[in-house]
Parts: C-alpha cells; sequence; structure tokens
C-alpha cells in the first residue's frame, strides 16, 4: 500500500523500469528528495503509460515528488493513475501548469478525483486556463514561482477552496495585494469580475457603491447587528512586540543547523486554558492531525509543544552526533538518540508483527527522516537540557500538562522558512479555537475561583497573547521574527489580529 523512497539518489535517471510494473494495491509514492529529471516509465514517463494499456497504478492516491529536478510531466500519468488525489510538486524546475499533464484526448475526465496540486517553489511561469479541467480541485499551491497572471478560468474550478498564489511577482498589483492577504473566495470572485485590464476602475467604483448600499439594507433591516455580532466573534489574538516585552525569549541557531534542519519558527502563546473537561486531550489530537495534513505526515515541517514555565531560557538550536545528544523523550527515561531511534524501530517491528500490517504506524513511521545524518538537529535550554529533537520527540522536561497556561511554540523544517511560518500561523488558529471551546464548554473544569475568573461569561472573548520570538546566529544577528506583520494573514478571515 506504501511505497517511501524518498532522500535517496534516484536521478537524474530515475527508477527506469525499476517499479517492476504494476502496482496494483499501492496507494502511496513518496519520491521526494530526489535526483529525478523524469518520471519512471510505469509513471507515464517517457515511452510509458500507453493509452491502452490497463493502469499501472489504479489505487494511487498519493504521489509525492517534490525536491527533484522535474522540468514537465507528461499526459501519461493520468492513465497510469487515474484514482490520484493528492499530487505533491513542490521544489522542481517545472514551467507550466498543467503543462503536459492534462492529455489532450484520452479519458474526458483526466484526475477526475484529484483535490490537492501543490507545485510551489518551481519556476512555473504560465498557469494554464485548463486547470478548470480538474473537477474535484480543492487545494492549489503555487507560491513562489515566476507567474505574472492568474487565468480567469480559475473562477471556473467547482470546488476551489484553498490557493497559495504569494510569492509571485503578478502584473495586476491589486491582485498581488489580495493574494498576499484575502481569502481566496475574494481572489476567486476577483477574477471572474474580469480582474486587470478590464473596467478596473469603474467597477471598483461600482463595487463600493454596492457595499454602501447592500450596507445601508442591512442597517435599515436591522442585520447590521448581525454583522457586528460575527465581527465580535471571531477569535481574538493580540501580539506583544519585542520592543514591549521586559524579557523577551531568544533563540539562538548555531551554524551546523544548515545542512540538517536549518529552519525554525518560534513563539510565546499565552492565556491557554487546558483544565476543561478533555481539552488537553483535544489539544494533542489537534497537534497529531496537523503533523499528518499540513505537515505531509512530518515530511515538510515538525511542531513541538512546551509548557513555558519549564522552558529555561536562552535556547539554542542545534546539532549532535546521534552517539551524544541525549535526551528524556516524552514517558521515557533519558537516552541517547541513537539508542532512542534503535529501540522504536524494534518497537516498530514488534508492533507491526503483532498486528500482522504491511507497514508500521504512529511515530514509529518518521524514523527514517533521519536515515543518513551525521548530526540530529535539536533544541537545548540554558541548562544544557535537550528539550526537543525533531522530528521525532519533545522532552518530558517541559511537556505540557493540563494545568499549563503559556505555551513556547516551536516548528522547525528542512524545507523553507515560509513553510514554518504557514505552519505556526495554523497551529496558532487551532489553539484559538480549542481555546473558546473550552470557555465556552467550562462546565466540566470545576469551580475553583481561577477558572471561574477565566471562563466566566464576559471573558469568552479575550484575547490570547502571542509574544514575539527572535531567532538569531551566534553573533545575535536577525535571522527571523515570528509574528512580524505580514505573519497571520493566511488565517485572517478567521482570526482577528490586534498588533
Amino acid at each position: 500500500h506504501t511505497l517511501v523512497l524518498s532522500r535517496n539518489a534516484l536521478g537524474p535517471a530515475g527508477l527506469g523500469a525499476g517499479l517492476g510494473g504494476p502496482l496494483p494495491a499501492l496507494r502511496l509514492l513518496d519520491l521526494s528528495g530526489n535526483g529525478l529529471e523524469a518520471l519512471p516509465a510505469a509513471l507515464g514517463g517517457t515511452g510509458g503509460g500507453a493509452g491502452d494499456a490497463a493502469p499501472a497504478f489504479p489505487q494511487l492516491r498519493s504521489l509525492n515528488l517534490s525536491a527533484n529536478r522535474l522540468q514537465e510531466l507528461g499526459p501519461g500519468l493520468a492513465r497510469a493513475a487515474p484514482q490520484l488525489q493528492e499530487l505533491l510538486l513542490s521544489g522542481n524546475r517545472l514551467r507550466a501548469l498543467p503543462g503536459g499533464l492534462l492529455p489532450p484526448e484520452g479519458p474526458p475526465a483526466p484526475f477526475p478525483l484529484l483535490s490537492r496540486l501543490d507545485a510551489a517553489d518551481n519556476e512555473v511561469a504560465e498557469l494554464g486556463a485548463d486547470i478548470a479541467a480538474l473537477p474535484a480541485l480543492k487545494s492549489l499551491d503555487v507560491a513562489n514561482n515566476q507567474l505574472r497572471e492568474l487565468p480567469a478560468a480559475l473562477a471556473d474550478c467547482p470546488r476551489l477552496k484553498e490557493a497559495n498564489f504569494r510569492g509571485n511577482q503578478l502584473r495586476d498589483k491589486r491582485l498581488e495585494k489580495m493574494v498576499n492577504g484575502c481569502q481566496t473566495k475574494a481572489i476567486l470572485e476577483y477574477l471572474r469580475a474580469g480582474g486587470r485590464g478590464k473596467g478596473k476602475a469603474e467597477s471598483g467604483r461600482e463595487d463600493v457603491r454596492k457595499k454602501k448600499r447592500e450596507k445601508q439594507q442591512k442597517k435599515d433591516s436591522g442585520d447590521g447587528e448581525q454583522d457586528e455580532v460575527e465581527e465580535a466573534s471571531k477569535l481574538l489574538v493580540k501580539v506583544l512586540h519585542v520592543s514591549e516585552n521586559p524579557a523577551p525569549l531568544v533563540v539562538k541557531v548555531s551554524p551546523g543547523v544548515k545542512d540538517v534542519r536549518a529552519f525554525i519558527v518560534c513563539c510565546v502563546l499565552k492565556g491557554v486554558n487546558l483544565k476543561p473537561g478533555n481539552a488537553l486531550k483535544r489539544f494533542l489530537t489537534m497537534q497529531t492531525k496537523l503533523h499528518e495534513d499540513i505537515c505531509e505526515k512530518r515530511t515538510v515541517a515538525t511542531i513541538a509543544t512546551h509548557d513555558l514555565q519549564l522552558v529555561k531560557a536562552p535556547l539554542t538550536y542545534d546539532v549532535q552526533p546521534p552517539d551524544e545528544l541525549k535526551i528524556m523523550p516524552l514517558g521515557r527515561k533519558e537516552i541517547k538518540a541513537k539508542d532512542l531511534l534503535r529501540q522504536l524501530q524494534l518497537e516498530a517491528e514488534e508492533q507491526r508483527k503483532q498486528k500482522k500490517r504491511q507497514n508500521v504506524s504512529g511515530l514509529h513511521k518518521y524514523l527514517q527522516l533521519l536515515d543518513g545524518k551525521d548530526n540530529y538537529p535539536c533544541l537545548v535550554d540554558a541548562e544544557g537540557a535537550v528539550i526537543s529533537f525533531p522530528p521525532i520527540t519533545n522532552s518530558e522536561k517541559t511537556k505540557i500538562r493540563k494545568e499549563t497556561r503559556d505555551l513556547f511554540l516551536e516548528v522547525t523544517s528542512d524545507t523553507s522558512l515560509q513553510i514554518c511560518k504557514d505552519v505556526m500561523d495554523t497551529l496558532i488558529l487551532k489553539i484559538a479555537e480549542l481555546n473558546r471551546s473550552a470557555l465556552e464548554n467550562k462546565e466540566g473544569s470545576g469551580s475553583d475561583m481561577e477558572s471561574d475568573a477565566l471562563c466566566g461569561p464576559g471573558n469568552l472573548n479575550l484575547p490570547l497573547v502571542v509574544e514575539q520570538v527572535r531567532v538569531v546566529d551566534m553573533d545575535g544577528n536577525l535571522k527571523v521574527l515570528y509574528p512580524s506583520k505580514t505573519d497571520l494573514a493566511t488565517v485572517s478571515s478567521l482570526l482577528t489580529v490586534i498588533r
């Protein structure tokens, strides 16, 4: 069902005929982080995927080709994997999308189930109108490419809900601003209305007049109060700037992380309530779900959450050899990283045998992410203790408990800084949603005075406080500050940020 060949040296010749013909039960194929310049023949590469042949991968749902050297994709993929739902192409050299991916003839609806298409960090200069031929497309990521225009046909994608166009130098400057701060729905409506060069000024004035009329009508009918209620009900987050913080937390980054896991983004979140009912369990479940979804099974990023009161600052993001790095993993005694991985691998194999499965599950499926590394990344506190060992585990020393009020949040990646920020944006939004839910269901939290004060009816919309954290090099030069003025924009439709 699952074949993971990531971070090998498959290229530029790729696998050739090495996939050995059809794999009828395969559901997930990961070829990321190799040197592929062309798809294997079985996946519709040169000479493969003949129109009259049976699909080589009839059950394939997810195909990860990120971080290769692909310049184009042939139409054979649509025939080889007709049930594909997720296609990840970020970090390649693609110049057009969909390009040759869609057959000029053949199946009337190629990729009828494809809901996610990720082609960020390529060289895409042309986003074709035939993107609308993907009937199930829900998520499209073409960030950090070379696009100058967005086709109006995007508005014809019937299910498109999430689209990322940031990092492209669009000719239409109004559209470029929308791309950086508006919901996908607003962007699609703008494209549907004609966008750049089609009476923009006049249509803009008409939009203003229309909004004024609607606002007056709502006011006359009393609907305006509903808008105010909806705005007031949005989740609140207040940003505390470094300059306003008497004791800001700083993370130093050693030069060694550059070749191991280069990117880290951190912040402090205060005012969380994990006491009511199963709030803590829901918090941990949410983190696991983010690792599966936006973090792509930890392959692009990893989240770590800590109890701020147990974090001894200042912190250092460093690397250590596997036989020297020591950590007290969650629920375990202190152990060397090398021994921990060996122990987890043995547990995984034993568990797999007991359950008679073909592949491992849980934490164990992330172990291969460190294969071949001479050093392992780690976050070290002021006492020299390792509090985080990404992408594997946190430390028992800073474990979050029901009594935890203030969090230290950390996101690391070996892919890009922007991915760290996007994941952190989403993490803060999800915590805010959980916090609101916990406050609204305060009955399960007991009746102690502190809980009553925090969860009283007048306090349901108290903002969480996000404290900026500076990440600096060993000389103190700023590498990244989060959240900056442009951060949290991706969740602005659901979150009111007080800066």
